[in-house]
């Protein structure tokens, strides 16, 4: 594989990005692969969604034993996000080879990490509008979470990125009252049968390239560690305007 050793300085670097900031490196990575490899668009999406899923297996077999996990919203995004990905891997399937399927996969991840640039800068605002407003009725939030969970499986499945900063945005605005690490775990956790399901379709697809994936994650974790170690060193404010920028700089090239 040509150029192989690019690949884990790449995961080094995005996982050193990860660990710092908290962002999803699907956000990073995937259009790393496409603008920087050259990898086509539906490869480097469903290479990314199994990485994300065995990352996120670790994750929430971490919180799982730490009761951080709210599983009951777990449950009301899946009842959303699970059809949005079937649907998804469907059309894929449907366009199979045609060129307007990576040029879908494409356009649709520059358009997600678009509307992940705003949710990564301005959480803590939402966090505080959301705490201050009048809580809505049981039965609309649970309504409003598996709609949150069709967008989420839509984005994951056609991009690999939304899972992160655009669904703990959508959980601080709809529970505002659960604190902040629950609602990470929970994301988290939502994450693991996204992944699983969306990336499997893409592997049964053919589109995911597990050398790749290895030599990825050989850079990624000790990255991702470095990067915790780091993290606080930057101001936060300076982190989200920092990331928040190359999103959306990245965002406008995928388009």
């Amino acid at each position: 594989m040509p150029h192989s050793w690019l690949y884990s300085i790449s995961g080094l670097l995005v996982g050193f990005l990860v660990g710092m900031t908290g962002v999803g490196g699907g956000s990073l990575m995937t259009p790393l692969l496409i603008l920087l490899f050259g990898v086509k668009p539906q490869s480097a999406v469903g290479t990314d969604l199994i990485y994300a899923a065995v990352t996120k297996i670790v994750g929430t077999s971490l919180n799982g034993r730490l009761g951080t996990v709210q599983w009951s919203i777990v449950g009301w995004l899946m009842a959303g996000s699970v059809p949005g990905a079937v649907f998804c891997l469907m059309l894929l399937h449907h366009l199979g080879t045609l060129p307007i399927s990576g040029r879908l996969v494409q356009e649709s991840l520059g358009v997600c990490l678009l509307m992940t640039a705003p949710a990564v800068l301005f959480r803590p605002k939402l966090q505080l509008w959301a705490s201050r407003r009048e809580p809505l009725k049981p039965a609309t939030v649970n309504m409003l979470t598996v709609l949150m969970g069709l967008v989420l499986g839509i984005m994951v499945t056609m991009s690999s990125v939304g899972a992160g900063a655009v669904g703990m945005a959508a959980l601080v605005i709809l529970y505002p009252m659960v604190s902040t690490r629950v609602l990470v775990a929970t994301d988290i956790a939502h994450a693991v049968p996204l992944t699983l399901i969306a990336g499997g379709g893409h592997w049964v697809e053919g589109t995911t390239d597990f050398g790749v994936l290895v030599r990825l994650l050989a850079g990624s974790i000790p990255g991702i560690l470095l990067g915790t170690w780091c993290a606080g060193v930057v101001r936060e404010d300076i982190q989200r305007w920092f990331l928040a920028i190359l999103l959306a700089i990245i965002g406008l090239r995928m388009i």
